[in-house]
């Protein structure tokens, strides 16, 4: 399964799209005519998520995923949309797409995060979003995580410490980290987190891809 890091909480898996923010954020090196997808996933509303997504998603004719009080403004963008709530499943193309939990603020609706498995390649990513530790992390371990995408930036989200403990929860076979770096607020070293990490850390370089 083929995983490019974009930059922040923005990852190219396959034919999915997680939180674009492609234009304005200094440290993306990738374009948003670059980028070919199917669907797009918003875990929320703030600008560094939503970031290019209706550009992406209109000339791609993808299908943006994201919770439905927001959703029905999306659609109104011009582009399609599949609105969902915490708990939800719907299935897209090859991939079953669960909405959970997120700790976090937005403007409109409520912070998610998502389950994503790939009926071919029979792998399940779990992409945190923006969020804070929270117990129930342990049932979403239940779903048997491949691959988790955890915020380790602090301020804004977990830090270092708090993430480490997530992994805990989770017990998935792979962390890669994202939310950091990107702005001083969020700037920490994530091999700090590696070595605190009781699985494997995979560090993504900014526009690396890999197959997972």
């Amino acid at each position: 399964m083929n995983v490019r890091y974009l930059g922040h909480s923005a990852f190219l898996i396959e034919d999915i799209l997680i939180d674009p923010y492609l234009s304005g954020n200094p440290k993306c090196m990738s374009a948003p005519e670059e980028i070919e997808c199917s669907i797009i996933c918003l875990t929320h509303d703030h600008h560094d998520h939503v970031g290019d997504a209706f550009e992406i998603g209109k000339r791609n004719n993808a299908v943006i995923v994201a919770i439905n009080d927001f959703a029905k403004d999306v659609y109104f963008e011009g582009v399609r949309t599949e609105g969902m709530n915490i708990g939800g499943k719907i299935t897209i193309g090859d991939w079953d797409i669960k909405m959970v939990e997120a700790l976090h603020s937005s403007n409109k609706g409520h912070p998610a995060g998502f389950i994503l498995k790939h009926r071919k390649f029979n792998r399940t990513v779990y992409h945190a979003g923006d969020t804070g530790l929270f117990s129930d992390m342990r049932l979403i371990g239940d779903e048997g995580i491949d691959i988790a995408m955890l915020p380790i930036g602090d301020r804004y989200t977990m830090g270092i410490e708090d993430a480490a403990k997530a992994v805990e929860f989770i017990k998935p076979g792979l962390v890669i980290p994202m939310h950091y770096g990107t702005f001083p607020a969020v700037e920490v070293n994530p091999e700090m987190f590696k070595n605190q990490c009781p699985v494997e850390v995979r560090i993504f370089q900014l526009g690396e891809e890999n197959d997972l």
